[in-house]
């Protein structure tokens, strides 16, 4: 083998991203994208692969789609709401990057509002409120699991181990993501055509629909 072509392979070693590969290796689509926004918005990137796991996958399986779903409501892995957020209206909605970019803000967000308290992080991401059960699941083993534990239950899936419900670390980049994802929103046109919000915490709202997610046809 030449020293030219050692060259390449060793160049290529390097750039290998140790937190995409072990998201692959469980089974997580797109996960250098989910690895690249959980690193830059302080997350553990298997806690932001449940959560498209959860939104986009189904029970039984990590590999989350770029989709359309709740009623053509939801955008992207990360299912954001175009009902609640100008930028589910937008065509960086369904570039798998910026979808997860997004949803990583939100999360990170809503962990340092519930004093780093992941199930009412989730809770309050799928149903707007940190008390809710939200959507229900129900896996192969004839469990039915509130939004919350079938994400832990994926997390355990994805990362080998239980998550430790408040184990996230605030870091000083925190609040500076938060305020630039933000801007972002606010800079984005508003259509008057869909219905307003009554509370601003508000997120999904609506239960994910896997049926509709899979047989409607608007695989982006």
């Amino acid at each position: 083998m030449s020293n030219a072509r050692v060259g390449v392979i060793r160049q290529s070693t390097m750039t290998v991203d140790p937190a995409a590969s072990a998201l692959a290796n469980a089974g997580v689509a797109f996960a250098p994208q989910i690895a690249h926004a959980a690193r830059r918005h302080g997350l553990d990137p298997a806690l932001l692969a449940a959560v498209a796991a959860q939104e986009t996958g189904g029970p039984g399986t990590n590999a989350g789609r770029n989709v359309t779903g709740d009623g053509g409501h939801g955008h992207g892995l990360f299912q954001i709401d175009d009902r609640w957020h100008a930028f589910a209206r937008s065509q960086e909605a369904v570039d798998p990057a910026k979808n997860a970019d997004y949803a990583a803000g939100m999360l990170s967000g809503l962990l340092q509002r519930y004093g780093g308290n992941v199930r009412a992080a989730l809770s309050a991401y799928n149903a707007g409120s940190p008390n809710a059960a939200g959507t229900k699941t129900t896996w192969g083993d004839g469990r039915t699991l509130s939004y919350a534990d079938s994400v832990m239950r994926h997390y355990d899936d994805i990362a080998g181990e239980p998550l430790q419900e408040n184990a996230v670390a605030e870091l000083p980049s925190l609040v500076e993501s938060i305020g630039a994802l933000n801007a972002q929103a606010q800079s984005m046109p508003m259509s008057p055509q869909l219905p307003q919000p009554a509370q601003p915490q508000s997120y999904h709202r609506r239960m994910t629909d896997y049926s509709g997610l899979f047989d409607d046809g608007n695989d982006a």
